[in-house]
């Protein structure tokens, strides 16, 4: 008897064993990881210290849209540009502050064209009137960015937060963004560099559904009488929503940017990215579905957790050290 007693007793065990995995593992997939065992990102990281930081975000989206529509897609560029450089940490937001802090706003990618900086300050600035030091700057960009494309049609996803600011900027890095004029090849390798393989490649160049692109970038340059910095939609059939439609755009030869429609045109395309263009084109549910998990896989690149960085008072600027 008691040999039996043992064995079940063991066998309790593990079940228990098990049955805690299992709810680890469903925990999880509310949860992003942070690189070398660091604090968890998580969709519910402000409920209980700041439980307004959501609608206040979308607040001021909703309201800088009407004066400005191009806002929501300057918005998640900001999102895209931010993480690409020291992973999302807010550096993108902070202004020179010579000699310690050179802004990354003035690189080739970003001078004269990102733009929204006025809207995160108004909202960085009613955060901190509602949940004083709580709110990252990287964290409302990451908000912003899914807001944004929710109001222009687009899907919703849960975001994951907990991001601290970074403290320094990197030019080299923000010299090195995707361009425009970029070839397949160097576009994947930018991508790869981040753990972002070409199915997040092809869903997150979708963001190009939307928004405008200054004329000197685009394929067919300026037309004559055109500045250079004269505006063009991305996409000319539904500019101001968030659609598959640019991927019809693509099928058609008519992406504006050359780095949109390498993805079919490019030789090595074939094997690569043209199927998934295809498969978006086809199916709206399913880029949403993937530009959704590609958007949650970038906002995990290389995040300060925990006690690295700081929560700026300002996004403009680091805090000050006494």
């Amino acid at each position: 008897m008691a040999g039996a007693s043992s064995r079940i007793s063991f066998l309790g065990l593990l079940l228990a064993a098990h049955c805690a995995l299992i709810l680890l593992a469903l925990a999880g997939a509310a949860h992003g990881y942070a690189p070398g065992g660091g604090v968890a990102l998580s969709s519910a990281f402000y409920d209980e210290s700041c439980p307004s930081a959501y609608d206040v975000v979308r607040r001021f989206i909703q309201d800088a849209r009407v004066s400005d529509p191009r806002i929501p897609a300057s918005l998640i560029r900001l999102h895209f540009h931010d993480c690409f450089v020291n992973g999302c940490d807010g550096s993108l937001l902070l202004d020179d502050d010579l000699p310690e802090i050179q802004s990354e706003k003035h690189v080739p990618a970003n001078d004269k064209s990102a733009r929204g900086f006025e809207v995160v300050d108004d909202i960085k600035s009613a955060l901190e009137k509602a949940c004083p030091g709580i709110v990252s700057c990287a964290d409302i960009l990451a908000l912003a960015a899914e807001i944004s494309v929710e109001l222009a049609g687009g899907p919703r996803w849960r975001v994951l937060l907990g991001r601290r600011d970074g403290t320094t900027t990197n030019i080299e890095s923000a010299n090195n963004l995707p361009s425009p004029f970029d070839p397949l090849d160097k576009l994947q390798e930018k991508f790869r560099n981040f753990n972002l393989d070409d199915t997040d490649l092809v869903a997150l160049q979708g963001a190009h559904t939307f928004g405008k692109v200054q004329c000197q970038f685009t394929q067919q340059n300026c037309t004559a009488g055109q500045s250079s910095g004269a505006l063009e939609n991305l996409d000319q059939v539904t500019p101001k929503v968030f659609d598959s439609k640019y991927y019809n755009n693509l099928l058609e030869g008519r992406a504006q940017l050359r780095s949109d429609q390498v993805m079919l045109s490019d030789p090595s395309a074939a094997a690569t990215t043209t199927p998934i263009v295809h498969r978006f084109a086809g199916s709206q549910q399913d880029f949403f579905k993937n530009f959704a998990g590609s958007m949650i896989k970038m906002g995990n690149i290389s995040p300060l957790t925990g006690k690295d960085g700081e929560i700026r008072n300002n996004c403009r600027r680091v805090n000050k050290r006494y």
